[in-house]
């Protein structure tokens, strides 16, 4: 029997492929129709179809409120709890959001780990709590805690610790499988782990039965721009950059956050001398910018510089070629960056970029000026 062009006779294995097939091309529709050229094709609603062959599908809220019931009559079951149980479940939240509240209701340690995670003054943790993975608690209050801290944790962007939380659990043994992925997804597309997070994207729109449209469209479009990755190029550099920001915001300038700094300013030396080299070639070198000394010496004709020394670094002349950056001045201006004058910045700004094209000197520009408002906001 064929169903869509899926033969209901192939093995299960080969079946599971083609529907995840199909649940990929469907995201990839919805989003070509919700984009703005393609806005007013169509208003009307469509109910979404469930696919009968998905693994996982979250819990049904009946069935949850009861568990969560049951776990809270053994550990706090008198009158007032109760009631307050009663209110917490008749509300319109979602079902993880009134889990959560019922672990807050009859565990004073739960209550406070998840008040923290919410709270954005409140400093960022650095280690998974205990209580998570606690065996003497019940596998529905440690899994389901777990979740809970952890899509808090990522809405502050402490992805790190939200990360380890995830891995804690199984997306098979929380109430909602479908936040698990989303949000775990988000965390490893935040921390570059491109590998996990097309895993996790792909579990949540292939495997998930019930996945909310907005975490289809979110993990799709992320799924997207992972695609145009590239290892060390300036977008490297850039998402590089807004992890050294997030994690300066959240005060984590330890070494790990000083490791990336250095990675930066490392790609950066070397994206500075290839452009310079690549110019001072003048395109005759093959190899992309990499020739020894830029291709110098090969040059002729006409406007040419044709001399064997390179101008000197900020010195004048009325050769085309541009000045050749001193290294060790670029590692010795980051070093003291956060204590430069505003004039001496600007200074070290042009000397940095002067060979960038506009577009790539605006990056390095305001990552470094971030870098000395996060540096004099944290008193370093």
């Amino acid at each position: 029997m064929i169903v869509g062009n899926i033969n209901l006779s192939e093995p299960s294995s080969q079946r599971g492929t083609a529907v995840k097939m199909v649940r990929w091309i469907a995201v990839v529709v919805a989003l070509v129709v919700a984009s703005p050229a393609f806005a007013d094709t169509d208003k009307k609603a469509t109910k979404k179809e469930e696919s009968s062959f998905g693994a996982l599908k979250a819990v049904d809220a009946a069935e949850v409120q009861k568990q969560a019931e049951a776990w809270l009559k053994g550990v706090k079951s008198d009158a007032a709890t109760m009631e307050s149980f009663k209110k917490i479940w008749d509300t319109d939240r979602t079902v993880l959001d009134k889990v959560a509240s019922t672990l807050a209701l009859g565990d004073a340690d739960a209550a406070k780990l998840l008040a923290e995670a919410k709270d954005a003054d409140a400093a960022a943790p650095v280690e998974v709590p205990a209580i998570l993975t606690d065996k003497k608690k019940s596998t529905f209050f440690r899994n389901n805690l777990a979740l809970a801290y952890a899509k808090a944790l990522t809405s502050r962007k402490v992805y790190e610790e939200a990360l380890e939380a995830f891995m804690a659990v199984k997306a098979d043994d929380v109430v909602d499988p479908s936040a698990f992925y989303f949000h775990k997804a988000v965390c490893e597309y935040e921390l570059m782990l491109k590998d996990n997070a097309d895993t996790s994207i792909d579990r949540l729109i292939a495997d998930v039965t019930d996945s909310p449209e907005r975490y289809l469209r979110v993990a799709a479009l992320m799924h997207f721009d992972m695609l145009s990755w590239q290892e060390k190029d300036l977008g490297w550099v850039a998402r590089k950059m807004e992890n050294i920001q997030r994690r300066l915001e959240l005060k984590r300038g330890g070494k790990h956050t000083q490791k990336m700094q250095k990675e930066v300013l490392v790609r950066l030396d070397e994206m500075i001398k290839e452009i310079e080299n690549k110019n001072k070639s003048n395109g005759n070198c093959p190899n992309g910018g990499s020739c020894p000394n830029g291709g110098q010496g090969q040059q002729d004709g006409p406007g040419k510089d044709q001399s064997s020394n390179p101008q000197k670094d900020t010195q004048g002349g009325t050769a085309n070629k541009p000045g050749e950056v001193d290294q060790k001045k670029v590692n010795e201006i980051a070093e003291v960056w956060g204590k430069l004058p505003e004039k001496e910045r600007a200074k070290a700004l042009v000397e940095l970029t002067r060979n960038l094209p506009p577009q790539d000197r605006a990056v390095i520009e305001q990552y470094f000026k971030r870098l000395a408002e996060l540096t004099e906001k944290n008193g370093k």
